[in-house]
This record gives structure tokens, C-alpha cells and sequence, in this order.
């Protein structure tokens, strides 16, 4: 590895220049030993533009399941057999209650998440007046809908939500390989309205699916012309039931390795750790701000178990990072 080439391109990460493909490749191509002057320098770019803050983010599976997309990776799509929790709308009563536990678990963001293509009318106007709740608990509203139009998202944005999310899974080439229910570009409209309606925006993606790392630098860039704030980073957990259920997990340092890459190809972003976090990275789970991360999904998943408040807020205090 050319240690003058890592630097050269680290300069330009932290001048904001736009990485070339040629730069994101040599960065995908380092191994070994190697890989530690990556996370280095990955972590230098987050600490230049994010301090030692951490962002954390928790989030209520408000609809769950019965989903008539085919999303391959999901537990809760019309292929999927998993044995999983399935259930309509929360009421505003329930939702609340896991608002002011995440508030109590130390979040400052609340994610309302909906299973289906996109909430109806009516599952809008309640949601609609749970985010107003939220707000008012003193958390940052957002939520995971579905594909919303622009006036869908200006009923949100009037009700006090503050940032929508939606994410492209993955690169436009390999989309067709884990979805065929809905296309790369009506994710990439949806996220151009809320940008539109004056939302933050948080996108990002999957990855151990068998994508390649090509996939990986093409879904950056995608995220780079998106422009959101907040990029988080999911890996894909095996559950029994699911469409794809035996795909071979990451490697841990793999895993930290894209993380890194996405930081040096969206330098002033939000990296948030999400789904798939303690499964993939086990004791290596610290190292994911060292890598680059500077925001984390506290608590439980949508299908899957996270761990204890506690523990993450422990963590992050042990290393001396204060939470935003």
C-alpha cells in the first residue's frame, strides 16, 4: 500500500474535494496490517468534522409485518416465513411509552418505523399527531414511512417532524437482486421530496447481502448527490424464515472497512451504526468510532434484539466520547 497515496486522498476528504472512483477503490483495496492507517485516518476525518460527539438515535416498530414488498433481506416481506411479531398501527399510548423509554436511555432522535410500501391517509394522520407527542417529550421526531409524497411529507413536516428517512439498501445495479416491488428511483424521489418539503434527511444502507464492493462505492456516490445528513449502516442479520437466510456473515473487520470508506466518501456526514451492529462487529463493537462512526442505534431493532441503553451509554463514556 502507498502510505503518500492514503494520505493524499485523506487531505482531500477533509478539504471536502469529491473522491474519484480510482480514490474509493484504492481505499476498498486495503488489507492486512494496512488496515489500521485506514481506520486512522477514517477517524481523523470524523473527529475533524464531528468532534467526539456521538449522535444516538432509538426507534419503535410501530407496523410490523404483512408487508406485500419482496425486500430480500427483510423478516417482515410478502416471501419471508419468519416467525415474527405482526401487528397494525400502534396506538399513540404505546408509541409514546417507547419514546420516553429511548428519551430515558439517553437518544435525542425517536424514529417512528411502519412496515408496507407507504402508510395509508388515516395511519398518516396518527402518525401525524404521535410525532407532535414525540416532540413535545423533548426528542428529534423522525420516521421510516415508506415511499411518501411530497404533500404526505408536508403533513409530517407541520406536525413537527425533523428528519425523514429512507434508505437506498444498496448500489442501483444489485437493487434488482434484493427487491423487484419498487425501484431505485422512486427511493431516490422519495428522499428528493423530503428534501424538497424542508426535512433533514437520513438514508443509507445493507450490507453483507453479496454485494461487491463496487455496489458499496456506487451507493456512496448515490448518497453524495442525495445529500443527506445522516447516513446509517446497517449489516444484514440472518433470521430463520427470512429470503435470504444463509448468506455468510461480514467479517468484522470488513465491516469496520466500510464504514471507513463511507466516512472518507461523505466526510461531513453523519455515519450512524445501526442493525446488525453486535452480531457483526462482537468484541470488536468499540472500534466502530474509531473506524469513522459518529452516531449509534440505541435499544432494540425492528425484528431483531439490540442490548441494554446502559450498556451503549457505558461504553461511549469509557471511551470519552460525549453524547450529542
Amino acid at each position: 500500500m502507498s502510505t503518500d497515496r492514503l494520505k493524499e486522498i485523506e487531505a482531500r476528504a477533509l478539504s471536502q474535494k469529491r473522491l474519484s472512483t480510482a480514490d474509493a477503490e484504492f481505499l476498498s483495496s486495503i488489507s492486512g496490517q494496512n488496515i489500521f492507517e485506514l481506520f486512522s485516518a477514517a477517524n481523523r476525518i470524523r473527529h475533524h468534522f464531528q468532534g467526539n460527539n456521538v449522535d444516538l438515535c432509538s426507534i419503535v416498530n410501530a407496523k410490523s409485518g404483512r408487508c406485500p414488498e419482496d425486500c430480500s433481506y427483510c423478516a417482515q416481506s410478502a416471501k419471508s416465513s419468519a416467525r415474527i411479531p405482526a401487528y397494525p398501527l400502534l396506538e399513540k399510548k404505546q408509541v409514546l411509552c417507547k419514546a420516553e423509554e429511548a428519551r430515558k436511555g439517553g437518544a435525542k432522535r425517536f424514529c417512528i418505523v411502519t412496515s408496507g410500501r407507504r402508510v395509508s391517509g388515516r395511519e398518516l394522520l396518527k402518525i401525524a399527531d404521535m410525532i407532535s407527542c414525540v416532540k413535545k417529550l423533548g426528542l428529534l421526531p423522525c420516521a421510516t414511512l415508506g415511499l411518501l409524497t411530497r404533500a404526505d411529507l408536508n403533513v409530517l413536516k407541520k406536525a413537527g417532524l425533523k428528519r425523514y428517512h429512507n434508505n437506498l439498501e444498496t448500489s442501483e445495479r444489485f437493487f434488482p437482486n434484493i427487491c423487484t416491488t419498487h425501484s431505485y428511483n422512486e427511493k431516490q424521489e422519495t428522499i428528493r421530496s423530503a428534501r424538497e418539503a424542508g426535512l433533514s434527511v437520513c438514508s443509507g444502507g445493507i450490507f453483507g447481502l453479496g454485494e461487491t464492493w463496487q455496489d458499496r462505492i456506487e451507493m456512496a456516490f448515490a448518497l453524495r448527490d442525495l445529500d443527506p445528513d445522516s447516513v446509517p449502516i446497517n449489516f444484514f442479520v440472518s433470521v430463520k424464515g427470512a429470503p435470504i437466510n444463509r448468506q455468510k456473515p461480514l467479517n468484522p473487520i470488513e465491516a469496520l472497512k466500510i464504514i471507513s470508506l463511507y466516512r472518507f466518501i461523505l466526510p461531513d456526514k453523519q455515519i450512524r451504526v445501526c442493525g446488525g451492529r453486535l452480531q457483526t462487529l462482537n468484541e470488536l463493537n468499540a472500534f466502530i468510532f474509531f473506524a469513522g462512526a459518529s452516531g449509534l442505534l440505541i435499544g432494540n431493532y425492528l425484528t431483531t434484539l439490540g442490548r441494554d441503553y446502559a450498556d451503549d451509554l457505558q461504553l461511549i463514556s469509557e471511551l470519552g466520547f460525549p453524547v450529542r
